[in-house]
């Protein structure tokens, strides 16, 4: 994924995450021009800050006490960080 395919809005739409509570997939939201929050269900579990073509990537509820685990070029490899699946 490239930084023109980011997403501009949160995916799916809250209401849908509320409906279905058994949700597991990581959806987006953007808090700011070069910050995305990453949430499963109503639960936060990072942020990525879009630094020029770098990924930064931040483990933790919250994002003042959010640590970073890694920095990327690829977003599918922040998607994995954050999901628990990358090795």
């Amino acid at each position: 994924m490239t930084l023109q395919m980011m997403p501009e809005k949160r995916t799916p739409a809250a209401e849908t995450a509320a409906e279905s509570p058994d949700v597991h997939e990581l959806r987006w939201e953007r808090i700011a021009p070069e910050r995305y929050r990453a949430l499963r269900g109503e639960t936060c579990v990072g942020f990525v800050d879009v630094v020029g073509a770098v990924f930064v990537v931040l483990a933790g509820a919250r994002y003042d006490r959010a640590e970073e685990i890694a920095q990327t070029l690829d977003f599918d490899r922040v998607t994995m960080l954050l999901d628990g699946t990358a090795r």
